[in-house]
């Protein structure tokens, strides 16, 4: 993933450290419309197409829920690593632009009884664990909840990854300040990937 950073999230599918400069606007990004096809699988393997390195582009909203519509946009790497046959993996995101450098690790992990994902974000500069995301993969189509604060007021997060074909994903994040009635877009992912890992130690 190019995962996000709660609240400014980190992808794949990410992730918490932030360094942030002047940068100019950009234009606003397209929401993820549900007609990508390619489907992803429930349970314990929900991951496994994001297993490998992936080229990550993204387009960060560099105020949210201000009513700002300045967009920045920032482009790296993703490298995500599996664990435990697969219900468990990690990914770090390594991605800079004219706005500064976001360095992050997100762990996932998977609840066999829940058969649910919970997505943990590193908040580098603190040295700690942002509260989880949790959802799972339905028809194709990855969808995360999680709480938290922005700026002192309570906040919904959501998380939605889709895939277009086997090399190319997006994942999304939105904020809703009235209890999900409402969601706005702050971070859009596109990753490439260039290939696959030597395999991870169990």
């Amino acid at each position: 993933m190019a995962g996000p950073l709660n609240v400014v999230i980190l992808s794949c599918g990410l992730i918490t450290a932030l360094c942030v400069l002047p940068a100019s606007a950009q234009g606003s990004p397209e929401p993820i419309t549900g007609e990508r096809k390619l489907p992803l699988p429930d349970g314990p393997g929900g991951f496994d197409f994001e297993i490998g390195r992936w080229n990550s582009v993204v387009k960060r909203l560099k105020r949210p829920l201000s009513g700002s519509h300045e967009w920045v946009e920032l482009s790296g790497t993703t490298v995500v690593r599996k664990l435990l046959d697969g219900r468990a993996n990690i990914a770090e995101l390594d991605i800079a632009g004219p706005s500064g450098r976001i360095q992050g690790v997100s762990l996932r992990l998977y609840d066999a009884q829940s058969r649910q994902w919970s997505i943990h974000y590193a908040n580098i500069a603190a040295g700690a664990l942002t509260a989880p995301m949790v959802g799972d993969f339905k028809h194709g189509r990855g969808e995360f909840h999680g709480d938290d604060s922005l700026d002192g007021r309570p906040i919904k997060v959501r998380f939605v990854i889709e895939c277009d074909r086997r090399e190319s994903c997006r994942f999304e994040q939105a904020f809703s300040a009235d209890a999900g009635k409402t969601w706005e877009l702050n971070w859009l992912a596109t990753d490439t990937l260039i290939g696959a890992l030597d395999p991870s130690p169990r």
